[in-house]
């Protein structure tokens, strides 16, 4: 029964669960694992596992702390929180955004590992457009300006074209 895993126990399950699944990951030190998670919007979220006496910490950095706009962005956030199942979105003390969740060491299985790590892609990749164009808008629409005027590609600003300056002619 897992409820009777002891914290060393786990980073077996763990490891065993990533490895099967074929998840890229590293470990970094005994029950502490490095999860890359591929996105379409959000292309990688790095996702922290540390296993602790009680519990197994989930964290992954979303997006810095916005450069503006700051009551919309995080009411939008906490009003995404109450529809989320594992990890919802936290702020540090520089007002960077995560996703962090903790699960009590005897929920732990490979299955109940492998949906939260599914709800942190999932809420990554889905929130990260708008995420970035809520807080950070100007500094999207001065990336356009830089790049048209040099001639650069803006395909991966292609889903924020409303932001593009009017072309000129």
């Amino acid at each position: 029964m897992t409820g009777e895993l002891s914290p060393q126990g786990l980073d077996g399950l763990i490891s065993a669960a990533l490895m099967e699944r074929g998840i890229v990951h590293e470990r970094e030190r005994p029950g502490v694992y490095l999860v890359r998670l591929e996105g379409e919007h959000r292309l990688v979220t790095q996702t922290l596992l540390v296993v602790g006496e009680h519990s197994l910490l989930i964290e992954a950095f979303f997006v810095r702390r916005p450069d503006e706009n700051h009551a919309e962005f995080y009411r939008w956030l906490l009003e995404r929180n109450a529809r989320m199942y594992g990890v919802h979105f936290s702020v540090d003390h520089l007002g960077d955004v995560y996703l962090v969740g903790r699960l009590p060491l005897h929920a732990v299985t490979a299955d109940e590992l492998d949906r939260v790590l599914g709800c942190v892609l999932t809420y990554a990749d889905e929130a990260f457009d708008r995420a970035l164009e809520l807080g950070f808008a100007t500094s999207i629409r001065r990336e356009w300006a830089w790049r048209i005027s040099r001639g650069e590609s803006t395909a991966n600003l292609s889903r924020f074209t409303h932001l593009a300056p009017p072309p000129q002619g």
